[in-house]
This record gives structure tokens, sequence and C-alpha cells, in this order.
């Protein structure tokens, strides 16, 4: 949460005295004595709140909130005043002020408006940040979400198949979004002018993949859960691939294709085709760091859907966000994120055993994600986490987790 706080007031005793009261709530007041002094600090990209007087000599404080509404409708402006006035509270609601007390007001009641509009200023500077960040750089950076890592190894390995150019393979768990990935591979390829298509492979026989190819024309087909393609199908689209002059194709799987192989599901020659490049999608268990900024991603977008003001993510919503496993990966937590937004209930955010319960799946689930960023070398988790080594054992006892198992040779 953002602490700074833009304090205007003529009466010099009153702003001193106010500014005190937010200096032991361990907030950070600028005091101002008029609107001519306080303007330069009433800008877009200010990380706090405003309180101020209305009655003041010259621009009183309904001046300075119609100036703080032109210049950015989402900085808050609480304004205070002398007189219990009704007919002035509705003029300052109707406004567009924050909120509207009365002068004297008690201390607690004073920092608890200031920290709730704190709070609200802080959502929306954050929002417009993960904005940016997504309308700046390439399709991976843009539509892949994500700060860990894993998230920055899975947008070098879209980049590398788009720069590729060949067949390639999108593997990940339901709900880990292939079609997506797909997509950002075709948009960073040199085909990305050109027609995108895609198709349920189970859905298609030799003249549906005939138009399929026909859709895609010098472009890119994604072809989802490509294990529900028939045998006789396989061998078509390996025939197809084979001569040549048709579409890149991308193929999707939850499954794995080797044990598919193994059982005689699917065709080795094809597996071997389509495997020049392969991108895996690691599921949210292995990088629970992702969670909170995936979720806050998606209750942005939700919010601007239905043109609702987004509410907000409290530490412990984040912290049962994280401390569950996710078995349908990203679809599932956008849904959650999606009711969250709504204002319907948080069932699904639940975690059965209360709070030292819930820390406990945390720790777990960042425990897993270090070995793995690690590739189980226990020296260098344990610095990471800032653990001492014996500590860092004990942890792994705990959760019943060995170094050595994620060893990735």
């Amino acid at each position: 949460m953002t602490k700074r706080v833009l304090l205007v007031d003529d009466d010099r005793d009153i702003r001193e005295a106010l500014g005190q009261t937010l200096e032991l709530a361990d907030l950070k007041p600028t005091l101002s004595g008029s609107f001519v002094e306080a303007k330069d600090h009433m800008t877009r990209s200010f990380d706090g709140v405003i309180v101020s007087d209305i009655r003041m000599p010259g621009r009183d404080g309904f001046h300075l909130l119609d100036y703080v509404r032109d210049t950015d409708p989402e900085l808050p402006v609480i304004l205070l005043t002398g007189e219990a006035d009704i007919p002035m509270a509705v003029r300052a609601m109707s406004a567009g002020a924050y909120e509207f007390l009365e002068k004297p007001c008690a201390p607690q009641d004073f920092v608890a408006v200031v920290e709730r509009a704190l709070k609200a200023r802080g959502l929306v500077l954050e929002n417009r940040r993960l904005k940016s960040e997504l309308e700046a750089g390439d399709a991976a950076s843009r539509m892949l979400v994500g700060r860990s890592k894993l998230s920055d190894d899975l947008r070098n390995q879209a980049r590398a198949a788009a720069r590729a150019g060949t067949e390639a393979l999108i593997m990940g768990e339901p709900g880990s979004g292939t079609p997506k990935m797909a997509e950002v591979i075709h948009l960073l390829s040199a085909a990305a002018g050109r027609p995108f298509i895609k198709r349920a492979a189970s859905s298609l026989d030799a003249d549906g993949l005939t138009e399929a190819f026909n859709d895609a024309l010098d472009g890119t087909l994604y072809l989802d859960e490509i294990t529900g393609l028939s045998p006789a199908m396989q061998l078509l689209l390996l025939d197809r691939l084979e001569e040549g002059g048709v579409a890149r194709i991308l193929a999707g799987t939850t499954q794995n294709l080797q044990d598919a192989m193994g059982a005689g599901r699917f065709n080795p020659e094809l597996f071997y085709r389509l495997d020049l490049m392969r991108v895996r999608i690691p599921p949210l268990r292995e990088r629970p760091e992702d969670i909170p900024v995936l979720f806050h991603h998606y209750v942005l977008l939700a919010c601007e859907q239905a043109n609702l003001a987004p509410p907000e993510i409290t530490a412990d919503l984040t912290a049962r966000l994280m401390a569950q496993d996710w078995p349908g990966n990203a679809r599932a937590l956008m849904n959650v994120a999606m009711r969250f937004a709504l204002g319907l209930d948080e069932e699904d955010t639940q975690v059965a055993g209360g709070l030292v319960a819930q820390m406990a799946q945390v720790e777990r689930s960042l425990l897993i994600a270090a070995l793995q960023r690690h590739n189980g070398r226990a020296t260098e988790v344990a610095k990471e986490l800032q653990l001492p080594r014996k500590t860092f054992y004990d942890k792994l006892t705990k959760h019943g987790l060995r170094a050595e198992d994620y060893r990735v040779n």
C-alpha cells in the first residue's frame, strides 16, 4: 500500500495536527496551505491520496476536487469541513469526493478513511502498471503473464519456436492454455500476418483436414489435443506434411505422447515429425509465485469487461490462492477471478485447516518451485530462500520433499 498523503488546509495548527496524526499511523504526509501550493503534486502519477479542507480563501476544496477529477478521476480526494452541513456533504460526494469528514474527526476514524483510500489508489496504480506492461513488448510479453523464472523460460521457448518456423508440440496439463500458446507462437513468427486456424483434432475427418489446410493457407494450423486424431487421420496428416507446401502445424496435447506411442495409440513417425520443437507449459503448482500476478491480471480483465471497479485483493485471499495446487491451472484460476470480480462467492479459494494449514501449503509450494528452478541443488535453493542449511533440510523433511527428486539429468 502506498503511504503518501497530500494534506491541504489553510489553518496551520489544524494542518500540523492532522499531519502528526498521519505520521503516527506510519503514513507520509506532505503539508500545503493552499490549492496553489499543492497543485504541482496533483498529477496522474501521484502515488497517494489528497485530504483537503473545503473552506479556504481563494481556491476552495471544491475547486481542488474539480481540478483533480480533470487530472485523474481515480485519484481519491477526502474533503474536510468544520461545519456540519448536509447539503455540502451531498455536493462533495456528488462531485466525486472519495469521502466527506467533519472536523474535528477522531484520529482513528480519520486514519481509517485515509488508509482505505490509499489501498484503493494502490490498486489503481498497480492495475495501470500491469496494463502498461501488457501493452509493451512482443506477444510473449503481452500474453504470457508471470514473473517467475519458469515464466521467463516459457516466453523464451515461445520465441525460439516462432523463430524456427517448423512444426511444434505444445504440451501442458488441462487448463494450462495450449491454444493460447499456439497463438503466441504464431504472432511471434514470420507468418503473423497470415491466417491462424484452430481445430479440435478429434473433430477432423479427411474433408475436415483438407478444409483446415485450405483455410490456413500459408499461415498456421493449430490442432488441439492431437491424440484425438484417428490412426487413419494420423497417417493422412503425416502424408500432407511430407508432401510440403502446407500451413505450419502446431499441435497441442495434455497427454503423454510417448505413453500413447507405447500403447499403439499414436503414430511414432508423426510424433517425431511434430516434435521438431517442443514447448512445455509448466503447471501453476510449479510456479506458485505467478498465481497472485495471474489472478490480479484476470480480475482486471473481468472488471474492464463488466465496467466494474476492481475489488481489493487481500493478503489473506492471496495466501489462500497460493495454497492450492490448481489442477485446472490457468483456466480454473481465471474462473475464480471472474467470480471474485463480479462479487460472487469465494468458495473455490477456501483451504481447509485454517491459517496454519494454508501457510504450510504455501511454504511447500515455494520450496518445490525453488527446487525446480535450481535443478534440485540444495545449496542454491537454501541461499535463494535465505535459510540456514539445517533449517532448509528440516523444512524438506517436514513437507516430505527430497532435493534429489528434482534433479534433471
